[in-house]
């Protein structure tokens, strides 16, 4: 029987994607060859990957780079198990990476995804060692050498607390590589860890949406279902981060949670919850901590059985009652939607289907802001998604929000309010969730995120495969969103939609702003999720067909007269003389633009063009001119991308928004603004090129399709 021997696809757990080119198993063959420890020269053991000034001029307490069989002589990658006490924060603003990182070693099939087994100090030992993370759709392998920053012979960041074990500073300098350095992972959301180890889905559960005991139950199924789990108590102000509360919990800071149970306590039954602090120590000293006296009234064969801890080393147990009172959020990451549920009997996992697209947001051509930028809404990013196959019908509970007018505002503080009651229905509905990631927002020692949302619209039959312009969204009301706009490298929402054709729009909350994202959907096998490419068309003769006006012509007349060669025809100068007499001062051209409008006219060859051929170019000169101030809406002398778009259409010219950067970036000279010779030299170029497509006979050419011959032909 034939077997299949081709290669898992790139990007996959089983064949990852290399970061930076680096092969770990020929780096590691090369050591143990030469005998010559790894070294990594793209992420140095320098100030440059620590990314902070160091702030302490102190000598002595000066930053040095060491291996761990440097720093301890019984230094080890990992000691027997992995574990949550493996992992303490050291002097790094990262307790929501390392949190994640606590919550991954209870499960132990994903951690060996992140942290890949049969890695040694002792055994084939290199001082190089390889890790893999989610990033965006992909897996990519990181490889590192073990050069680890010290300062006074401690580790600087992570370390564990054993202090002779080094897997975890391991996997944060990985993860520091992948960012940029160790200062960009100052300050975070859990659920940027959480992703980045699973690949899963994380979303946020406010505490106060369930009662203690629903709360308790649908956190042991989603932990049962091998989901992530962390907790965090809110700071009202950047003063109270960081904050010790009475009962010794740590405001702003993510906590893992790690286990629930339950123990019996005279005739109670009381609902626990085991919670880590990332430090280490630092635990909570309430009822139900480690040496508080409740646990005197609990059998020693119960405590055992929960393997309850006297030492400070930040875990602890807290019951449910005191957890919903003292903390605010718990985030949660799924590998799968169908653990997203709080029901014990999730649908299989091969009944979902991932469709997953990258996309960008371009100032000026496809960054539309939000749908308060009614005249730029309509160039975001849209992706379109047919749902065929429907669920089984049931009680759904309708997820999304209210559908007033201010679901564009930005989420000031989180949670300030609480939604509405939600309408429970029985429908035969199309499960989907969507996610929107923005990439790339961390920089140096700041975090920079975009305020971002989705919305989805339902696009009626006589619409599918047309480009929806401005008046579509005027008119149509989203019948989805992610809610209001948040600064957060995530938003998602998981709806019931009914079957049909629907476009995802894709925005920043204000217009022109740069950025990278991701999007991916998660649906019934049946339904898909595609990008909403538009073929570029022209219609433009009929919009050109407008006559000189007699004044003009006798200007033509007149030109030709005085100033023609012997064959009767005038070159780019006096063309220019010509067209800058009867166009307006403030939109007269300059030499060059005169050159590309005779080489965009049939001249055979020639430079000059012809009385004829002066008359129409000064007849479509006069349109475009006329076009320019009628889209030129701020009155400015210029034209914006958004503009651009939407005067060409207005000519019979329908482009992409790939090709109007393009058009953009060649004749605005990268600028956001475009003056009136550049519309005038853009339009000549699609023209030609529109004509040129049409004549062409090679069919693989056509097959390719006027998109590609555009992008293609517009960069020469």
């Amino acid at each position: 029987m034939a077997t299949d021997t081709s290669a898992p696809p790139l990007g996959s757990i089983e064949n990852p994607i290399k970061f930076r080119d680096q092969d770990f198993n020929a780096l590691l063959k090369e050591c143990l060859t030469t005998g010559v420890l790894f070294s990594d020269p793209t992420f140095p053991p320098d100030q440059k990957s620590i990314g902070m000034p160091e702030l302490d001029p102190d000598p002595k307490k000066a930053i040095k780079w060491m291996r761990p069989k440097n720093i301890t002589k019984n230094a080890l990658f990992v000691e027997g198990t992995t574990g949550t006490t493996d992992i303490c924060q050291g002097q790094l603003g990262d307790c929501w990476l390392l949190a994640s990182l606590s919550c991954l070693t209870m499960h132990p099939t994903l951690f060996v995804k992140v942290v890949p087994s049969g890695q040694s100090m002792s055994e084939n030992y290199g001082g190089i060692f390889h890790f893999t993370f989610w990033q965006y759709g992909e897996w990519v392998e990181v490889v590192v050498d073990d050069w680890l920053p010290v300062r006074e012979g401690r580790l600087l960041f992570s370390y564990s607390h054993t202090r002779n074990e080094f897997w975890s500073a391991l996997v944060e300098k990985a993860y520091a590589k992948l960012i940029g350095s160790y200062g960009s992972l100052k300050g975070g959301n859990i659920s940027e860890g959480m992703e980045d180890f699973t690949g899963g889905i994380a979303h946020t559960l406010l505490v106060s949406s369930r009662t203690p005991r629903v709360l308790w139950r649908a956190l042991t199924g989603a932990l049962s279902r091998g989901s992530l789990l962390s907790c965090f108590i809110q700071a009202t102000n950047n003063r109270e981060i960081g904050k010790v509360t009475a009962e010794g919990l740590v405001k702003g800071h993510a906590y893992a949670i790690t286990d629930t149970d339950k123990v019996t306590r005279g005739s109670d039954e009381v609902l626990l919850l085991r919670l880590r602090n990332p430090w280490g120590f630092v635990e909570y000293c309430g009822p139900w901590s480690d040496k508080c006296k409740e646990w005197d009234d609990v059998d020693k064969a119960e405590k055992d059985r929960i393997e309850l801890k006297t030492t400070e080393d930040g875990e602890f147990w807290i019951s449910a009652e005191d957890f919903s009172n003292l903390f605010n959020v718990v985030e949660l990451c799924s590998v799968s939607p169908e653990t997203l549920d709080d029901e014990n009997t999730p649908v299989p996992e091969s009944a979902w289907t991932i469709s997953e697209h990258k996309g960008s947001w371009v100032p000026g051509c496809s960054a539309g802001g939000s749908r308060k930028n009614n005249q730029t809404f309509w160039k975001n990013p849209q992706f379109k998604l047919v749902l065929r196959e429907q669920d089984q019908t049931e009680e759904d509970e309708d997820e999304g929000e209210d559908d007033d007018d201010e679901d564009d505002d930005v989420e000031v503080t989180p949670n300030d309010k609480k939604g509405a009651d939600k309408t429970k229905h029985k429908a035969k509905h199309c499960t989907v969730l969507v996610e929107l990631l923005q990439k790339n927002r961390r920089q140096k020692d700041k975090i920079n995120f975009l305020y971002i949302a989705f919305h989805i619209y339902r696009i009626p039959p006589e619409l599918q495969g047309v480009c929806l312009d401005r008046n579509f969204f005027m008119k149509n009301r989203p019948v989805g969103r992610s809610g209001k706009y948040k600064a957060q490298r995530g938003v998602w929402r998981r709806l019931r939609l009914d079957p049909g054709n629907y476009i995802i729009v894709a925005s920043t909350f204000r217009p022109n702003q740069p950025g990278e994202f991701f999007v991916r959907t998660f649906s019934k096998i049946g339904n898909t999720l595609g990008t909403r490419d538009i073929n570029c068309t022209s219609d433009y003769v009929p919009v050109m067909a407008t006559p000189v006006s007699p004044e003009d012509q006798v200007r033509v007349q007149e030109a030709f007269d005085e100033v023609a060669a012997s064959d009767d025809k005038l070159n780019a100068k006096d063309l220019m003389d010509l067209l800058n007499s009867v166009l307006a001062k403030d939109y007269n051209l300059p030499l060059e633009t005169c050159r590309e409008l005779i080489f965009g006219e049939d001249t055979n060859g020639s430079s000059r063009l012809s009385r004829e051929q002066a008359e129409s170019l000064l007849s479509r000169l006069c349109n475009l001119q006329s076009i320019f101030l009628k889209f030129d809406e701020d009155s400015s002398g210029t034209m914006s991308p958004f503009e651009l778009s939407t005067a060409l259409e207005d000519l019979g010219m329908q482009c992409d928004s790939k090709v109007v950067q393009l058009l953009c970036e060649r004749f605005a000279s990268g600028e956001l603004q475009m003056p009136f010779h550049g519309f005038v030299s853009c339009f000549t170029r699609l023209r030609k090129l529109f004509a040129l497509f049409e004549s062409e006979t090679n069919q693989e050419v056509k097959d390719r399709g006027i998109n590609a011959w555009l992008l293609r032909f517009l960069v020469l």
